[in-house]
């Protein structure tokens, strides 16, 4: 079974646990890392001769557009992370249209193609955000991969799908892969829970999800993979957060790039047939809520 590896390509001053740290507006006066950390990501994926779906924000994308283009030139999907990664439950309709158009056009106009995948900041689109949902069907996007279902004090959406579901405005959701024990949803898919967790934690979990037989979504940041990254002053639970594991991510993610035969969302979910089984995989996520 092919799965989904992905990369949302941001630099470690745009994270939400370092928000407070760096506004916004400090951004421009930072290092820039990613771009490094990025191409160290795409080597060791042309190793493994894996394509994998890069969602990129756009403030990244306008200053640094090789990335995009050797992404798309190498056959990986370019997906879309925001702008400005702002979690989208603090945006109106409006800014959030606004932030996505931009970060959309941006991407289009580098990559040379049509952008279909948008990953939410901190997966936040919950529940009852169905007017985002329906401002991405506006705006061209086909899929969303920006539900997390698990209790978190930042994007926690416990009681939302397990499996990819098409909601009411036509958008498919990809949720994060998640371990279910005794009627809870544990996280496995990637980021700080393969950085921090056991090892042992990791495969087994994975393992399970995998048995159900949906693809697997696996995501990391190319922040999470460089130990030499400038600390941030911030409160204690972000630096936890943040720079736990940094040092073993990466010989994690070959790891898993051994195990598992990945792809990008778009064929591992095979995005173009979704519409066909629409019914089934609607039933299948009501049934595991």
């Amino acid at each position: 079974m092919l799965n989904a590896f992905t990369i949302d390509v941001e630099d470690y001053f745009h994270t939400e646990a370092m928000s407070a740290a760096v506004p916004a507006n400090k951004w421009a006066g930072m290092e820039l890392r990613v771009e490094r950390n990025t191409w160290k990501l795409l080597e060791l994926l042309e190793r493994r001769g894996v394509k994998a779906t890069l969602f990129f924000l756009g403030w990244v994308a306008e200053r640094c557009p090789q990335l995009v283009q050797a992404a798309a030139a190498a056959g990986h999907e370019v997906g879309c992370h925001s702008y400005s990664h702002r979690p989208v439950y603090r945006l109106t309709p409006q800014e959030f249209r606004e932030d996505t158009r931009r970060a959309k056009d941006v991407l289009e106009t580098i990559a040379g193609h049509r952008v279909r995948g948008y990953r939410a900041p901190s997966f936040s689109i919950l529940q009852n955000m169905e007017w985002a949902r329906h401002i991405l069907v506006e705006e061209g996007f086909i899929y969303s991969s920006s539900s997390h279902p698990i209790r978190h004090a930042n994007y926690g959406d416990r009681l939302g799908m397990r499996l990819p579901y098409r909601d009411s405005n036509g958008l498919w959701e990809f949720p994060m892969t998640t371990w279910r024990v005794l009627g809870q949803n544990l996280p496995v898919s990637g980021g700080a829970y393969l950085r921090i967790l056991p090892a042992s934690y990791t495969a087994l979990g994975l393992r399970r999800a995998a048995a159900a037989g949906e693809p697997l979504m696996v995501y990391l940041h190319p922040w999470e993979i460089d130990e030499n990254q400038p600390r941030l002053n911030a409160g204690w639970r972000s630096c936890l957060r943040q720079y736990t594991g940094l040092q073993g991510m990466l010989g994690r993610v070959e790891s898993l790039l051994e195990r598992y035969a990945f792809g990008t969302v778009a064929r591992a979910y095979r995005v173009a047939e979704r519409s066909s089984w629409n019914q089934k995989s609607t039933a299948m996520g009501s049934a595991i809520l």
